[in-house]
């Protein structure tokens, strides 16, 4: 019976899973009789509540590397700690290969802006308002690396709290303080 509602509880996790496209490619490996012709597919998943994770596979048709891709990619999450479930708890950037990537936190109401594989990435993630930049290589793969590089980097204020030894309210009082200022001195 245990084990049956596991597997209720992770079909019912599964359903609720987002899971977007971020690149299709056809892969050709020359051999002696000819080519073997073969569908790469790079593949986002996440909860839409701060899991998300990635993966790529190959196989002979599309349907099937897509599933394939997916199913690796829910093995894979990671949990990202989210400001308020709308947004990124601090700015970070990230660098793999020659993909640079910049996230900044931003205001309620401004939305996702971000290019094509980031974008997957934070609609999987349940992100409502971000801007990014990626500088350096376009390549699908490259981008999506660095871009969980770059949310692997974000701390929780719970830990920064627990580092300094003080209260998680002490921290988040410090911030708002912070801005409070920041405002008047602009007014």
């Amino acid at each position: 019976m245990a084990r049956t509602n596991e597997n209720k509880r992770n079909n019912e996790q599964q359903e609720q899973l987002i899971e977007k496209l971020v690149s299709v490619r056809r892969v050709t490996k020359v051999v002696k009789g000819g080519k073997n012709m073969r569908f790469s597919a790079l593949v986002v998943v996440g909860d839409g509540k701060g899991r998300v994770g990635y993966a790529s596979a190959k196989a002979r048709e599309v349907p099937d590397a897509v599933k394939k891709a997916s199913e690796k990619a829910k093995k894979s999450m990671i949990r990202v700690s989210l400001k308020e479930g709308r947004t990124i708890r601090h700015d970070v950037e990230s660098r793999t290969g020659a993909g640079h990537v910049f996230l900044r936190t931003a205001p309620a109401g401004t939305g996702v802006i971000a290019g094509g594989p980031m974008r997957a990435v934070f609609e999987a993630l349940g992100v409502q308002d971000i801007v990014s930049k990626s500088v350096g290589s376009a390549n699908y793969h490259n981008v999506v690396r660095a871009t969980f590089g770059a949310l692997r980097n974000i701390v929780p204020p719970k830990l920064i709290a627990a580092k300094l030894g003080k209260k998680i309210t002490d921290i988040l009082d410090r911030r708002s303080a912070g801005q409070k200022t920041v405002s008047a001195v602009e007014d």
